[in-house]
């Protein structure tokens, strides 16, 4: 009864993110959890000590599982109470629409504007986007959406099948840590490196989950699947990140395309112009990607529940 009350809750907390997008900010639990991790790690930072990044990252994550099951203990008592809470938190662990709609934003200031594009941008990245011209632009976009597409969707999703919200949220926690964080800066390599190394370890399956979901996904609307596995098997450790690149390398060699970070790493090869167009079949194949995903977990899940 459990495992089939999960899946409900998970499939109610996707139709609310992708109907209503985000919560308010003042009530956003991940808007909590970043003041809760500036408030800390003021104080913390001063140490100058490896230990200050563990202590950071257990007081954080030991706060938010607490309130998650008190919120959901206190809302036991009535069963639709505790599905619309449920759903609710799980809701807020992950971002369908915001990463979807981000995307189809950048392709349209591409088209339009360029100027707002770059300054747009400079929101999502830490590169210098201020003299990026279309294809830098168009590339970023897409290495964006594909790196996140794990971050932002899968790996919360995935944690939430397997140890239902609690576990997403404590993914959310380490992820939200790593970004505020896990720099290797000298004001912040102490305090963030067991952030860093946790997020690490948290999305070293989801990664590659998400890799062959989007190579399948390039199978159904008849994308360079090939060329897709054959990328993510060559170009998917390029990346300084030992997660990020899966999903951008099959990404890239779906869509016959070469991403690049100036400097750090080139994905891909360049097999067709990188026109925002590319952007629109990247959203295509990001959602196709998401949807094989619950609908391959939530069956698992399924048949998982009636075997025990």
């Amino acid at each position: 009864m459990y495992l089939q009350l999960t899946i409900f809750i998970i499939i109610i907390a996707i139709v609310i993110d992708v109907i209503f997008g985000e919560l308010p900010a003042k009530i956003h639990p991940v808007v909590w959890m970043g003041k809760l991790i500036d408030f800390l790690s003021g104080y913390l930072t001063s140490y100058r000590s490896k230990i200050s990044g563990i202590i950071l990252t257990f007081l954080v994550v030991i706060i938010f599982t607490l309130a998650t099951y008190v919120l959901l203990h206190l809302s036991a008592f009535n069963y639709i109470l505790y599905i619309l809470i449920s759903s609710i938190i799980l809701s807020t662990t992950f971002a369908i629409k915001v990463l979807l709609t981000s995307a189809e934003n950048m392709k349209n200031d591409i088209d339009h504007n360029i100027e707002k594009a770059r300054q747009s941008m400079s929101f999502l990245v830490s590169r210098n986007t201020m003299e990026l011209n279309e294809e830098d632009l168009v590339s970023a976009t897409i290495e964006t959406l594909t790196e996140n597409i794990t971050d932002s969707i899968i790996a919360p999703l995935f944690y939430a099948f397997i140890f239902g919200v609690p576990g997403a949220v404590v993914y959310r926690v380490i992820n939200t840590l790593d970004a505020m964080v896990g720099y290797k800066t000298p004001e912040k390599i102490k305090i963030g490196w067991f952030s860093a190394k946790s997020d690490d370890v948290l999305n070293f399956i989801p990664a590659r989950i998400t890799g062959v979901f989007i190579v399948i996904a390039a199978v159904f609307l008849r994308l360079n699947w090939k060329n897709a596995y054959n990328i993510m098997r060559r170009d998917a450790r390029k990346p300084e990140s030992p997660n990020s690149g899966f999903s951008m390398a099959a990404a890239a060699g779906a869509l016959d395309i070469k991403l690049e970070k100036i400097g750090y790493y080139e994905i891909g090869d360049e097999l067709s112009p990188l026109t925002t167009e590319k952007i629109t079949e990247a959203v295509s194949l990001s959602k196709i990607t998401v949807l094989l995903f619950i609908l391959v977990a939530s069956v698992l899940f399924g048949i998982f529940t009636v075997l025990i």
